[in-house]
């Protein structure tokens, strides 16, 4: 639950919680906080076992930590039904991400990259040339300053 907090903001913090409450009614303090925190947990444990009973024999390996969409895709993605492992396996991120670079600064991939290369053209390819992104496009000379209404 706190694990990020440090040991130097743990001591800031007793020392707040000594200033605000005082050395008298912090014992008090926090056994109120433990009992409310008890019974917190208490009422959720009551809670998942009264669910549990209700949805009955069929769903005894239910965990309601699935019920986080982070589990729930690495419970799905670890299932190899769909031969996920094996796309996931042949996808390089990084060589992609290189022929992208590549592509938008017009070197040429496959003579760069070891590996396999796809066999489908790039966007570059497919039009016939190379596209320069660096270049702007060229704006018409005008000698008049660029006038704005809402300035005067």
């Amino acid at each position: 639950m706190f694990n990020d907090i440090g040991p130097l903001e743990l001591v800031t913090l007793v020392v707040l919680a000594v200033l605000v409450f005082g050395p008298d009614k912090l014992p008090k303090f926090i056994q109120d906080v433990t009992r409310t925190l008890r019974k917190i947990r208490e009422f959720s444990d009551n809670a998942k076992n009264d669910i549990r009973s209700e949805l009955g024999p069929e769903f005894k390996d239910f965990e309601f930590e699935d019920l986080n969409p982070k589990a729930f895709l690495r419970k799905q993605l670890d299932n190899d039904e769909l031969g996920l492992k094996d796309i996931r396996s042949t996808f390089d991120l990084k060589r992609e991400m290189a022929e992208l670079t590549d592509s938008v600064n017009g070197h040429d991939t496959a003579a760069a990259l070891p590996g396999p290369t796809s066999s489908a053209p790039t966007s570059s390819a497919a039009s016939g040339g190379r596209v320069d992104m660096t270049k702007k496009p060229e704006a018409p000379k005008d000698d008049r300053p660029p006038f704005d209404a809402d300035a005067t």
